[in-house]
């Protein structure tokens, strides 16, 4: 069985060698990789605890019409008391291509050890468009008015509702391997990216 398949989009860039049946091992498979730490998050509901990890990015999203009321803490320094928005987003670099691309947040290289905080429709504070992190820091948010403004937390795929606040940082206990297709420049598509209108 030969597997000749390329993707052609910024996220996961990789040429296909053959599969060895007997063990399921891709042979001549040629690709150059990216090491990625997921982010971990530690989520306080109404109910328990739980924990899930994020590859792409961890969003609060609102539940209902109300917007959201969020506090945001850095390394346990509160750095905005209140934003008023239908959500938030911490992008990882390889999520920073998706959701965020699409609410208005940076694209982040591979090799930038950042995070991207970016706002989703913010109301307040109305100039406010997020943040650039460095990738060791813990991030805390704390849902205002939770009761009246109920909000989800989700980790890529895994959502948790009615939350109270939720914990983020990069779990260096987990090494991911980005496999991409070496003909292709990842960095220059990337920076290529951000000046497409």
């Amino acid at each position: 069985m030969i597997l000749s398949k390329r993707f052609f989009f910024i996220g996961v860039l990789a040429e296909m060698g053959g599969l060895d049946l007997s063990t399921g091992v891709l042979i001549n498979f040629k690709s150059i990789s990216s090491k990625l730490h997921p982010l971990t998050m530690n989520v306080k509901s109404k109910k328990k605890n739980y924990k899930a990890l994020a590859i792409n990015e961890v969003s609060l999203l609102r539940e209902t019409y109300q917007a959201a009321k969020l506090k945001i803490f850095i390394d346990g320094k509160e750095r905005l008391d209140e934003l008023v928005c239908d959500g938030l987003l911490l992008s990882t670099p390889a999520g920073s291509t998706a959701y965020n691309l699409s609410a208005h947040g940076p694209i982040l290289p591979l090799t930038s050890n950042l995070l991207a905080l970016t706002p989703i429709s913010a109301f307040r504070p109305r100039r406010w468009k997020g943040a650039l992190l460095p990738r060791n820091v813990k991030v805390k948010i704390v849902i205002l008015e939770k009761n009246k403004r109920p909000v989800s937390a989700v980790a890529d795929n895994s959502e948790f509702r009615d939350i109270e606040y939720v914990e983020i940082s990069e779990n260096k206990n987990v090494e991911l391997k980005m496999l991409f297709d070496p003909k292709t420049n990842l960095e220059e598509r990337i920076i290529n990216e951000q000046f497409i209108y």
